[in-house]
């Protein structure tokens, strides 16, 4: 039995890979701030947490952390000129800050385990240029250098990847997934013809959190249906 820490853990991608961990048989300690769980699983310890506070109580972790998935983030869409610089400032501790905060609380425990694995989000709009996406490419530009230089930095010992998923059906992305029009219209975009659901990426994360990765670190899968390279 393995020790998975979800930051983020009670709604969209990080509640599906709770679920998904949980069934497993794996004890799981999940997040939540603003969204409460719905359903307490068996194995699945939550706790409410505000990344952006200034203190951080995760004194009820176990001694070895197997896996960590951070999973908070904010989808802010529009023109580069309509940005104050406090918006980008908050996105970034958001994503960017709140994961190295935690990190550096968990470290001793990830290193305590046996092929412990460290899990972060990206987005396919770092890669590829979209109009609007400035606010999002930033910060997740930063997790994607974290990624790369983390795993370099903990290997062998810890492995580090991050996924970049396409736009997914999340309550994240509700405001442009909200009506039947606007999911066909979203579906048409991607190669596959289909918008992304949160279990198609906790599939992957759960994937790159578990043994079965071993020789995988260092890298950002984009799991995107194709929309990052097909065209």
């Amino acid at each position: 039995m393995r020790n998975y820490l979800v930051i983020g853990g009670s709604s969209g991608i990080g509640k599906a890979l709770v679920e998904n961990l949980q069934k497993s048989g794996n004890t799981v300690f999940a997040s939540f701030n603003q969204t409460q769980p719905t359903e307490f699983l068996e194995n699945v310890n939550y706790f409410p947490l505000n990344v952006l506070e200034n203190t951080l109580d995760l004194a009820m972790l176990p001694e070895e952390i197997h896996g960590f998935a951070y999973c908070p983030g904010s989808i802010n869409l529009k023109p580069f000129h309509r940005f104050s610089e406090e918006d980008f400032i908050n996105d970034f501790r958001l994503q960017v800050l709140g994961a190295t905060t935690i990190i550096r609380e968990i470290l001793p425990k990830l290193k305590q385990a046996e092929n412990s694995s460290l899990l972060l989000f990206s987005t396919v709009a770092v890669q590829s240029g979209f109009n609007f996406h400035s606010q999002v490419a930033i910060s997740k530009g930063a997790i994607e250098g974290l990624t790369r230089a983390l795993a370099a930095e903990f290997a062998p010992k810890i492995r580090v990847n991050a996924i970049a998923p396409s736009l997914t059906d999340t309550p994240l992305a509700s405001k442009m997934l909200n009506t039947p029009e606007k999911m066909a219209a979203q579906a048409q975009h991607n190669p596959m013809k289909k918008v992304g659901s949160s279990e198609d990426i906790a599939n992957t994360a759960a994937f790159l959190l578990s043994e079965k990765s071993s020789w995988i670190t260092g890298q950002i899968l984009h799991v995107d249906g194709g929309f990052s390279s097909l065209k």
